[in-house]
């Protein structure tokens, strides 16, 4: 199941009269979802494989082994979405056909968090024996059922029920979802507040499913349930009502002599509201204990306004069920991570000690340090743990990373896995999942992290660089050496709330290599325009110069700069002072494109705007060299408009040169042209209608006849094309030179770190750059 894609809608106008929610539902196709196939259904091989009679095969091998479903089928990434409609948002009993709508939304959001595929099930039964039947047997279609919207008290027997019955995880979101997310929230209040979870005095305005589930795990988190003082419409749930109420709620009956929420709140460390807006004054949590916790969780609107409980109690936490304002408990940080991790051990329930994992690694990742692109989608709000911050938002893709590798281990431990998985590789495949180029990444980082290079930052002071500085040597990925003045770039970053203890720190001046630089850079400059004092000045003021010194030098393995003067400045200095690598003729630009065939080296996609058919072979050796220290098996395509000589004009003549001088060079890399993209990148058509050719399978290097070309197609291809870009990379100097991009993020910064540690570690030893 994936989001419907865009297509020629039925209705060619917006439709009169409509809402946008309702515009959005029924224009186009109708709903919001759709089922696409995985395989390719094009020939009647294809089709006689999906159906029949090559499905027989899978039908016997599972008849054989059930447990082979999961290898054959669909069923280990697929969820039901079940609901009977009888507790619709806070729409309340609707009826399963008014709930569709919610239930498709729900299905969005697993496949788009977790890429889990959902199909929806509106199920038209009141009585939950009967339910639980219905469901139990359609279990064998899917790897986990998610049950929503069903009321309290039902969903528990409704729940309960199809655990015993079945093998799969059963999951009731409205309860334990809203559990885990407020759990984690209380594990960051309570440590904001100084306060033990031992100690807290809890008061709860609702005592429907969530609230129950909720109070239960809070419990297992270290909260006492004797602290817990649970209200329903009719008042507290105290001893006095023992026999009066449900067994759910019998469980949180308490000597006390609080008759109502204004009672129960006096002295309270904590409110939770699961039940309807405006039920608390500001009078009411004025009186509740020194730096409280406020989680008012009714939707739309809460229990308090946020502005009124901010302005009653300026020292509290406070959360709400609301995206515009801090601290969002949102469900959507829970289900799809839980499950993602359960499916993927093919677990047979969830467990207690998974929820209590989640919780943990939802309240860990709220203190991790925020990524550009997820402050960006939230309008550059400032992001930071602290009171304003207990929780990750919803558009951190890193949820995925932290909470679904959590669950998975502690579904092992519990002993419900079915299917054992390794932990390191798991967290790879879901880097895959989020983006294939995380895993390009990780990989990288793994290999640059055992033997960490010295990197200089030439732009020390730009907040993203020191973010980015703070992320390698918490990950342990370079040594970052800072040019500036140290005191106040570490003011500036403690202002930001980061770290920098083992960092290196270079003053421009005074510092013990000055005089040396100053006469080596007279050396390579003085006959070409270069003043002394202009020298000194420049060495003196300048960070990026003062750093291509000390990398010329060999004082650092690698230079990352390019925010200060720009990228042709940048690369000018780097060739003046650095200069190029022993038989490189000129440097050239590359980018790492990362599309659904696989990692793609583009070059050159930044510097040479006409390269002649000598300089086009320099740059597909460079370009396949580092293709194969990224770990890929180089295969180079030099790309043309013409195909292996179907045109004589010279454009197409130079990239054919190139190739001859290419299989001169270097006899044993596999490379061919010239030739189209197409061609290239289709193995079959290429085998078929050009046998010739020597380039086998798809090709991973393509070299562009023009930077125009070159440039235009990687901008074109990561922009519209859907393709992860990693870059640009400067190839051919002496020692790496990275040249940051205007626009670079900080998770960009960390990326372009690693790729020139990972040149740095490979480049052999040099002597210094003659200009």
């Amino acid at each position: 199941m994936t989001a419907a894609p865009p297509a020629a809608p039925p209705v060619a106008t917006p439709l009169p009269g409509l809402s946008e929610a309702l515009r959005y539902h029924a224009e186009g196709r109708p709903g919001k979802i759709e089922v696409v196939s995985t395989k390719p259904c094009l020939t009647q091989r294809d089709l006689s494989l999906a159906y029949s009679p090559g499905v027989a095969e899978p039908c016997l091998a599972i008849a054989a082994d059930p447990d082979a479903v999961f290898d054959y089928t669909a069923r280990a990434n697929l969820v039901a979405v079940v609901t009977n409609g009888t507790a619709v948002l806070g729409l309340g009993d609707i009826g399963p056909l008014a709930a569709k709508p919610v239930m498709e939304g729900k299905g969005i959001l697993f496949k788009k968090f977790a890429d889990i595929d959902v199909f929806d099930l509106e199920l038209d039964e009141r009585d939950p024996a009967r339910l639980v039947d219905i469901i139990a047997a359609l279990a064998p279609t899917f790897g986990g059922i998610n049950l929503e919207d069903i009321k309290a008290p039902e969903c528990f027997e409704v729940e309960r029920l199809l655990r015993e019955r079945i093998d799969i995880p059963v999951f009731h979101d409205d309860q334990h979802g809203t559990a885990i997310i407020t759990g984690a929230g209380l594990l960051n209040a309570a440590d904001l507040q100084g306060k033990a979870l031992d100690s807290l005095q809890v008061v709860v305005s609702g005592a429907g499913a969530s609230a129950i589930s909720c109070m239960e795990l809070w419990c297992q988190l270290g909260v006492r349930r004797e602290h817990i003082t649970m209200c329903d419409s009719k008042g507290v749930l105290h001893t006095g009502r023992r026999g009066q109420v449900d067994a759910s709620k019998e469980r949180f009956l308490r000597d006390t002599p609080a008759r109502t929420l204004t009672d129960a709140l006096v002295g309270a460390d904590v409110f939770v509201g699961l039940s309807v807006a405006n039920v608390v004054t500001a009078a009411m949590i004025a009186p509740m204990a020194p730096k409280p916790i406020i989680f008012a969780l009714a939707n739309p609107d809460p229990e308090i306004p946020y502005p009124i409980a901010r302005a009653a109690r300026p020292d509290a936490v406070i959360g709400t069920g609301r995206s515009d304002f801090p601290n969002q408990v949102n469900n959507v940080l829970g289900f799809p991570f839980i499950f993602r991790g359960a499916l993927d051990v093919h677990a047979r329930r969830i467990t207690e000690p998974m929820k209590l994992a989640a919780a943990r690694a939802i309240a860990q990742l709220a203190r991790e340090d925020v990524p550009d692109r997820v402050r960006e989608a939230y309008g550059g709000e400032a992001l930071r743990f602290g009171r304003d911050y207990i929780l990750p938002k919803p558009l951190d893709e890193r949820v995925l990373l932290y909470v679904a590798p959590a669950v998975a281990r502690a579904a092992m431990e519990s002993g419900v896995a079915r299917r054992p998985i390794d932990l390191a590789t798991y967290r790879d495949q879901l880097e895959r999942r989020l983006a294939p180029s995380r895993s390009i990444v990780r990989a990288v980082i793994q290999r640059v992290a055992q033997a960490p290079s010295r990197i200089a930052f030439a732009e020390a002071e730009d907040e993203r660089v020191l973010r980015a500085v703070a992320l390698l040597v918490e990950d342990g990925i370079a040594r970052p050496v800072l040019l500036g003045d140290a005191v106040a770039i570490r003011q500036k970053a403690a202002d930001l709330g980061l770290k920098l203890d083992g960092v290196e720190f270079v003053a421009l001046g005074g510092r013990p290599t000055f005089e040396r630089d100053l006469a080596e850079l007279l050396r390579l400059r003085g006959r070409k325009g270069l003043t002394a004092p202009r020298a000194r000045t420049v060495l003196n003021q300048d960070a990026t110069t003062a750093a291509l010194m000390m990398l010329h030098a060999g004082e650092v393995d690698g230079l990352v700069a390019g925010l200060q003067h720009g990228y042709p400045e940048t690369i000018r200095r780097a060739l003046q002072l650095v200069g190029l690598a022993p038989g490189v003729r000129a440097a050239a630009g590359a980018h790492v494109l990362v599309t659904k065939q696989g990692p793609m080296v583009l070059a050159d996609t930044t510097v040479n705007i006409e390269p002649d058919a000598a300089m086009l072979a320099d740059i597909a050796l460079m370009a396949a060299e580092y293709a194969e220290a990224l770990g890929l098996q180089p295969r180079v395509a030099m790309l043309s408009f013409s195909n292996f000589g179907q045109s004589a004009h010279a454009e197409a003549r130079k990239v054919s040169e190139a190739v001859r001088l290419l299989r001169q060079r270097a006899p044993n890399l596999q490379v061919d042209g010239e030739m189209q993209v197409q061609v290239a990148l289709d193995p079959v058509a290429r085998a078929r209608v050009w046998p010739q050719s020597r380039l086998e399978g798809v090709a991973n290097v393509l070299v562009f006849p023009s930077l125009a070309a070159a440039n235009t197609a990687y901008q074109l291809l990561a922009r519209a094309g859907g393709s992860d870009e990693i870059g640009p990379v400067l190839l051919g100097l002496a020692r790496p030179v990275t040249v940051l991009p205007p626009g670079a993020a900080v998770d960009g910064i960390v990326r372009i770190a690693a790729f020139t540690a990972l040149r740095a570690l490979a480049a052999r030893a040099v002597g210094p750059a003659v200009t």
